[in-house]
């Protein structure tokens, strides 16, 4: 098979369900913009040692691609393949949360991205997250993709903030305090 087929070759793509679409529409825009953030957390990966870290981003990995998949079929396609992602689904980015918060002491301040490498593009992920929720947003008061891709973006970006928090905290890197 071929990995290139010429379809959208005049700026159009296919959803999941035949549907065709500009590739600058924003239902395009919302998955590429996932799609962006996995890839940056494989970045994260490639530097990362740390296992509980290297779990955590492993599900979520795969998790994007569900959500990429939700986002890529409207609601309107009748479809049992594609899973959509439920506000249940961010319960697991939430104990995830708890429990890197468990080793670091409250924040007090608010601190600037950076520290050692791995927290450093976990804070870039996050701002890539923070991206996709946006344009998520966005889409959402257009088109109804239900209410679990959001608030599931909405916490991983909770989520990466905190890992780069715990990422810095295992280097033994301290925080660096915003001077206002």
């Amino acid at each position: 098979m071929k990995i290139y087929t010429k379809t959208g070759d005049k700026g159009d793509t296919s959803l999941f369900g035949g549907q065709r679409v500009p590739k600058d529409a924003l239902r395009i825009e919302a998955y590429g913009t996932v799609d962006e953030l996995n890839s940056v957390l494989g970045i994260v990966r490639a530097d990362n040692t740390d296992a509980e870290i290297d779990a955590v981003l492993d599900r979520v990995q795969n998790d994007l691609f569900e959500l990429g998949a939700d986002l890529a079929t409207p609601r309107s396609a009748a479809t049992k393949q594609v899973k959509r992602i439920e506000p249940k689904d961010s319960k697991h980015l939430e104990k995830s949360i708890d429990s890197f918060e468990m080793h670091l002491k409250p924040l007090r301040s608010f601190i600037l991205p950076g520290g050692s490498p791995v927290a450093s593009r976990l804070h870039f992920a996050r701002t890539v997250c923070r991206r996709a929720e946006r344009t998520v947003v966005r889409l959402s008061r257009n088109e109804d993709i239900g209410d679990g891709i959001t608030i599931f973006l909405n916490r991983l970006s909770d989520l990466l903030f905190v890992m780069a928090r715990y990422a810095n905290h295992v280097a033994n890197i301290p925080e660096t305090k915003w001077k206002s």
